[in-house]
């Protein structure tokens, strides 16, 4: 196309292509079905469980991240990752990966069992993440009555390996489908195991500190003694259902019975806790991210979710 034809194209379409850009998935896709109900934060918590049995991994959390002192710092930073991968542009989500990867690159941590120096960006060790957490938000959105039909949940298998490559995997070396996944953990469940650090991330995780700063002086201190029994038992709930939701082998792993009632009880909660959350107004948990993806959407005529 000649310069000047170029040039009046840009001049007749002044809208910029990134307001058109609908990032990585979009109207119709699994991925933005899915992610667009509140109850997928108890699926962080159950990746966070089942993330700690995998010795190598634990390690590297605990040797180079802020997790006991900045535990909600953390869990801000990641929810603002998985935002970006599945609500911003393309671009946007391609730089949240760069930060991701460029982290990651410099850090190294010691095998507790061997001594043996590794890589926080060693792929397996990516790749456990990845699936834990893919695992996590499919399973609590599926036990909390999010439908989608088996192909639905392949699909949104297949559409989380562009989230993979963000941080830097291979797309093909991760599960694609619900069986895939299946086969994954078969694999793994040798190399998993309760280790004392494990003992630790289930403890500190089932009772973190509150997510707000001690105050001062008698009026705070009062206010802040009456929120933190409140807060840890609500927490407590949240943290028994998310356990609840693992697999039966990760809660025999941790020592707690893998019974066929503790199934039940947890996707009974977590119905009900979708059901609360969905009857808050939409505000409370949609951030900038998502009512922005929308409005894109919304101005290229797509249906929305």
């Amino acid at each position: 196309m000649p310069a000047s034809a170029t040039s009046a194209a840009v001049a007749a379409d002044p809208e910029p292509p990134a307001s058109r850009d609908l990032g990585l998935f979009g109207p119709g896709s699994a991925t933005w079905r899915v992610h667009s109900e509140p109850i997928l934060a108890l699926a962080g918590l159950r990746a966070l469980f089942l993330q700690s049995l995998h010795p190598r991994a634990l390690a590297g959390v605990v040797q180079n991240s802020s997790f006991r002192t900045d535990p909600w710092g953390r869990l801000v930073r990641t929810i603002n990752f998985v935002a970006t991968a599945v609500y911003g542009t393309t671009a946007q989500a391609e730089a949240a990966g760069r930060r991701v990867r460029a982290v990651h690159a410099g850090l190294i941590a010691t095998d507790p069992a061997t001594g043996e120096r590794f890589r926080i960006d060693d792929p397996e060790l990516l790749r456990w993440v990845h699936v834990t957490e893919v695992d996590s938000y499919a399973d609590t959105a599926r036990r909390a009555g999010i439908r989608l039909d088996p192909a639905g949940w392949d699909g949104y298998w297949r559409e989380q390996r562009r989230t993979a490559a963000l941080v830097g995997l291979d797309p093909a070396s991760v599960p694609g489908s619900t069986a895939e996944a299946a086969d994954y953990y078969r694999t793994m469940r040798p190399q998993l195991a309760m280790t004392r650090d494990a003992a630790d991330a289930l403890l500190f995780l089932a009772t973190p500190p509150p997510p707000w700063r001690p105050g001062t002086g008698w009026r705070r201190t009062a206010l802040d003694r009456l929120g933190r029994p409140s807060f840890r038992v609500a927490y407590l709930g949240v943290a028994a259902t998310a356990f609840g939701l693992l697999p039966a082998w990760a809660r025999r792993l941790y020592g707690a019975p893998g019974l066929p009632t503790t199934d039940l009880t947890a996707t009974v909660s977590a119905r009900g806790l979708r059901l609360a959350l969905n009857a808050l107004p939409h505000r409370v948990y949609e951030g900038p991210l998502y009512r922005s993806a929308m409005a894109r959407a919304a101005a290229a005529g797509k249906e929305l979710p």
